[in-house]
């Protein structure tokens, strides 16, 4: 894999690359179909322990077709720091990452994605999954799973002028 070119911006800690995984509400996620290259944003909840994204989505749609077919990604978490004005630079941090996509059909599983998910979005976790996550729903839900095999991280969060 090329080097990043602006090795000042390059992020080599785990810790941190694990930090904008943890903390972003959505990451986006590349793939491919017949038709070509395809993106998704997707809300999610990343669990360390596996160093796994878990997402849910429907049971069909281009989405699932594309990644029944090919189940590899490359995906992105962003924390936005916004524009500098007067700079032309916009300060930000990423998380890139790629792995291979499983749609997990274990129960205990998807209970457990369901709850990293809860509690990565919601304001009343505990409330939240008592009222939705039951039988019925684990049962219905289509869950995927992205097993990081790699992760880079880059960020830009001081503006640097160059002459």
């Amino acid at each position: 894999m090329k080097g990043m070119r602006r090795r000042e911006k390059e992020v080599t800690d785990r810790a941190e690359m694990v930090r904008v995984l943890k903390e972003t509400r959505y990451v986006t996620v590349a793939m491919c179909d017949e038709e070509g290259p395809y993106l998704a944003t997707l809300s999610h909840g990343y669990d360390e322990a596996r160093n796994a994204v878990y997402f849910h989505c429907a049971q069909e749609g281009r989405k699932v077709d594309a990644l029944r077919r090919d189940n590899r990604v490359w995906g992105q978490a962003l924390i936005d720091l916004g524009y500098a004005h007067g700079s032309c630079d916009h300060l930000y941090q990423t998380t890139q990452f790629r792995g291979r996509v499983t749609f997990v059909q274990d129960p205990e599983e998807k209970r457990h994605a369901l709850t990293t998910m809860i509690l990565k979005q919601e304001r009343d976790p505990e409330k939240v999954a008592a009222e939705q996550v039951d039988e019925d729903s684990v049962r219905h839900v289509n869950i995927g799973r992205i097993d990081i095999d790699l992760m880079t991280g880059k960020r830009s969060d001081k503006v640097v002028v160059s002459t």
